[in-house]
């Protein structure tokens, strides 16, 4: 049967960490043509542009997977919600498109991993805020919420970006 299991797990070592360090977002429909490994993704053509977002701290990302026995469904919901400090008038202009989009998102951890997120539908802004706080010690800047939905679980790249076929737009400082 197709969806028989087909290896067990063991125990793993406890020398991971949690965290996000980078994510990367692509304007959707840019990835072109896409070679995996099972469900690893190999490389992407055209060398699509990944802009770099650094984060740090209160940001996340979770996935979960929802089946029903009764409707004969199974489906993977991915959510991504970023803490991004400090408001500017370039990343006003940035939070406003990427609400507008459906961008496919790089999550690279704490542990050197990358997935991608939103592979085929994209993932949309479902909620966040735009906060000056109130006294000075506060949060000033963005939060974001990126919500998918996916019929498979996010893919991990095989090797680094550039490796995949990615062009890596880095980030640029505020000024």
């Amino acid at each position: 049967m197709a969806c028989d299991i087909q290896r067990g797990r063991v125990e793993p070592c406890k020398d991971k960490v949690g965290g996000i360090n980078k994510v990367y977002f692509v304007n959707k429909g840019d990835l072109g043509d896409i070679a995996m490994t099972g469900d690893v993704i190999d490389t992407v053509s055209g060398t699509p542009s990944a802009y770099e977002f650094e984060v740090r701290g209160a940001s996340s990302y979770t996935e979960t997977p929802t089946s029903s026995r009764e409707n004969g469904t199974t489906y993977f919901e991915q959510v991504l919600e970023l803490q991004l400090p400090q408001l500017s008038k370039e990343d006003h202009q940035t939070v406003k498109m990427l609400s507008y989009g459906h961008p496919h998102v790089i999550i690279e951890d704490n542990n050197g991993n990358f997935l991608l997120a939103g592979l085929d539908y994209g993932m949309d802004v479902t909620g966040g805020s735009i906060a000056t706080g109130s006294g000075m010690g506060e949060f000033n800047g963005y939060t974001l919420t990126f919500t998918g939905m996916e019929k498979v679980p996010a893919n991990f790249l095989g090797d680094t970006l550039s490796a995949v076929g990615f062009t890596v737009v880095p980030g640029a400082p505020i000024v």
